[in-house]
């Protein structure tokens, strides 16, 4: 499996205090999830690896150029309608106003949210804001969608219906690197996980391994602590 993503000694401090370590891995799986308890950085390395938040140290290579988008738990809806949200960032990609029309309003149907076109996206629940940021970053065809914790806020329906996008997303070719919370959501996405705890990489391995045998206490104690 080719790698798309070299990272060496990274990392990042606040206040005097290691947010990400000294982190060195290379991402090559199509669908990525990064496990941790609160507080481990795994937001941080996301966005680190995005380029909202530059390291203090280290470097991110990127062995194949990707384009990318990134989702987040609380999806920033503009002021106009659903529709709209979604052409402004093909507006910002420079496609022609009959294109972003005709893309957006495909994406909100691979969404399930075409009855809702035409309402302000302020106004949608959140379930439906969520999926009107990933139609959003589906309708820009990236090759690597990054989302942070998408499914947080959400009720049971709404997360079945995220997790249906995400697939059908990685279906389609785009790689997946995401966070969650949510040990079965984790095993239904990932092909596999990187454990982070305190800002370091504790382990990198495929999804089945992880579950069944952690290598180290901290990641034997975390699912101990997560499982219900």
């Amino acid at each position: 499996m080719d790698g798309w993503l070299d990272i060496d000694h990274l990392g990042l401090r606040e206040s005097g205090t290691h947010i990400v370590e000294d982190v060195t891995l290379t991402l090559a799986a199509p669908r990525t999830v990064v496990l941790g308890p609160n507080g481990a950085g795994k937001s941080t390395l996301l966005r680190l690896i995005h380029g909202l938040l530059h390291p203090g140290s280290g470097r991110l290579t990127w062995l194949k150029p990707l384009s990318q988008a990134m989702v987040f738990q609380r999806p920033i809806m503009l002021r106009t309608t659903a529709l709209e949200n979604i052409e402004y960032g093909l507006k910002l990609q420079g496609h022609a106003a009959p294109e972003r029309r005709r893309r957006a309003a495909e994406a909100l149907t691979r969404v399930g949210l075409e009855s809702i076109a035409g309402r302000p996206a302020r106004l949608l629940s959140g379930g439906e804001q969520q999926r009107v940021a990933l139609a959003r970053a589906w309708a820009l065809e990236p090759e690597l969608l990054i989302l942070d914790e998408p499914t947080a806020s959400l009720d049971p329906a709404s997360t079945r219906e995220v997790e249906r996008i995400i697939g059908e997303i990685a279906a389609s070719g785009t790689r997946i690197l995401m966070t969650t919370h949510n040990l079965g959501q984790a095993k239904r996405i990932a092909e596999e996980i990187i454990f982070i705890d305190r800002g370091r990489i504790v382990e990198q391995t495929a999804v089945a391994r992880f579950f069944t045998l952690p290598q180290t206490e901290a990641a034997q104690r975390f699912l101990q602590e997560e499982t219900p």
